[in-house]
């Protein structure tokens, strides 16, 4: 297990550094020149020169890059060309936000999609099976932005149960904390939750038919220790890469569902960075959500290793 842990740290270590040096390359493809944005259209040339010394956009890009990686490193990511703060202080007011609307929108996925396709799993052709499917596949053809909108206009607008928008930490207030990011995780984890609950289902079906769980019903045991014992052990580890895939478009849909909702995270700082052609929160912001996607699959990696011993390395 250790050897597995190792070999996947050294493989996400290579993968943060692939990650970062294509970011750097595809962002400096950009046509928009940052110093005339943040100058405007009105400023002098020896005022643009002196911003791209200052900045280090003078410089030749190899060297950029390795000061770029040599500064995230001790935790410095630069700083922003328009709001002249440190990238590494705006993302860690904004990480928050992010982890709490992620972690939230992928334990829901995943709570609902294995509860709901187990159930449906174990009774297949039945009209709770019907009922598990027919979700599904209403869940799937749903967008999640439009979901997002909705659900804010019904019960936020509408009902008024929720708030619209903003966010409140968890250290001013836990309620408003909670209820703050309940539509947004709800509208997040939706489209997660419906692909495993379809994979669960089929996994589930597939293992109750399997040879080795006709062998244990044969001999007299229990349909629910079965069920407890080694259905939902042996449905789980093909389940684990759907859950890792799944995480990851959680993380890719998190930026949308902050912005429905006016979320200060760092998918908002993304999105304005792009809009605003800001280099070093968008390289900063880019950087975080790889990072995050990275630690997933280590987490799916480890899990897998741990239920199926076959994968670990000899």
């Amino acid at each position: 297990m250790r050897r597995l842990i190792a070999l996947r740290l050294a493989m996400s270590v290579v993968s943060l550094l692939l990650v970062a040096g294509f970011t750097f390359s595809l962002i400096r493809l950009s046509p928009a020149d940052p110093v005339v944005l943040a100058l405007g259209e009105g400023a002098t040339a020896a005022q643009k020169q002196e911003l791209r010394r200052q900045l280090g956009l003078d410089r030749p890009l190899a060297v950029q890059f390795s000061s770029w990686i040599g500064g995230v490193l001790v935790g410095d990511f630069g700083q922003s060309i328009f709001t002249h703060r440190p990238v590494s202080q705006s993302i860690s007011d904004a990480l928050p936000v992010t982890l709490s609307l992620v972690s939230g929108g992928i334990v829901l996925a995943v709570v609902i999609g294995i509860t709901l396709g187990f159930i449906a799993g174990l009774r297949p052709g039945t009209w709770v099976d019907r009922l598990v499917t027919s979700g599904v596949s209403l869940a799937l053809a749903v967008p999640g932005f439009w979901l997002a909108l909705l659900l804010g206009l019904w019960l936020a607008v509408t009902w008024r149960l929720f708030p619209v928008a903003g966010y409140t930490p968890l250290s001013e207030n836990a309620l408003h904390w909670t209820q703050g990011l309940v539509l947004p995780c709800l509208a997040l984890s939706v489209h997660g939750a419906a692909v495993i609950g379809r994979h669960m289902r089929g996994v589930v079906i597939d293992v109750m038919d399997s040879p080795f769980v006709e062998a244990i019903r044969a001999r007299g045991t229990p349909r629910s220790l079965i069920v407890k014992r080694y259905v939902l052990k042996n449905a789980l580890v093909p389940l684990l890469p759907v859950i890792g895939i799944q995480a990851a478009v959680v993380l890719a849909t998190s930026p949308v569902i902050e912005k429905v909702f006016v979320l200060p995270g760092v998918g908002t700082l993304m999105v304005n960075a792009v809009v605003s052609s800001d280099f070093m929160m968008l390289q900063g912001t880019i950087l975080v959500f790889a990072t995050l996607l990275i630690i997933v699959n280590l987490l799916i990696d480890i899990g897998l290793g741990i239920l199926d011993p076959r994968i670990r390395p000899q």
